[in-house]
């Protein structure tokens, strides 16, 4: 990690920075130029708050997220925990053997987060870190709560295309992943159900 490194997103910028001594990430959402400032102030805020309350329900639902140290909505910055380990994506390109067991975690974790009614919104293995034996999810820029079952259907179908087009052959993985989640979240039937809707309606539109 250097002190002064910014990764620039679409949305935000990420900084790394230390918080009472412990390594950090600060979050940032910048100012939008095409946005009359006081809209831009309101949209940037409500994002921010919006993020931070999905992050802290999804840790009280039992989803490891990174903690959160402290929220600034003048500034539309959130400073976070440094989650010190490696990128899903990564390990599943790089371990292949661990696939099954690492994909069971992500259903566990998922059905937890939809069970409690949290759409994560960009679910991808890239926005997900292998913290020792826990899964953690980041970036909820772009999740929800009190989600209906139209997002968890939409969230589900988002993960599916982004597993299969990240990690070609690793399919019978994504079956145990989905396999565990329909065996942990709650109206599994209607979930299914509501999937296979979407699919079908991708397929004739």
């Amino acid at each position: 990690m250097v002190g002064n490194d910014v990764i620039h997103g679409a949305e935000a910028s990420i900084s790394f920075s230390e918080f009472l001594g412990r390594e950090a990430l600060v979050k940032t959402r910048p100012e939008k130029s095409y946005r009359l400032p006081e809209i831009d102030v309101r949209i940037r805020s409500a994002r921010t708050r919006n993020e931070a309350r999905i992050m802290h329900d999804a840790r009280v639902a039992g989803v490891r997220t990174p903690c959160i140290y402290d929220i600034d909505l003048k500034e539309s910055s959130i400073t976070m925990e440094y989650i010190n380990g490696r990128s899903v994506k990564n390990v599943l390109d790089e371990e292949p053997e661990n696939a099954d067991e690492i994909c069971r975690k992500i259903g566990e974790a998922v059905a937890k987060l939809h069970s409690a009614g949290i759409c994560h919104g960009d679910l991808t293995t890239s926005n997900m870190i292998l913290d020792g034996d826990e899964i953690c999810f980041i970036d909820f820029s772009m999740g929800c709560v009190n989600a209906e079952l139209e997002d968890i259907g939409v969230d589900l179908r988002l993960l599916e295309r982004a597993f299969s087009s990240a990690h070609v052959g690793l399919e019978s993985s994504f079956d145990v992943l989905m396999d565990t989640y329909y065996g942990n979240v709650q109206n599994a039937k209607q979930v299914k159900k509501k999937l296979t809707d979407i699919k079908n309606r991708a397929r004739y539109t």
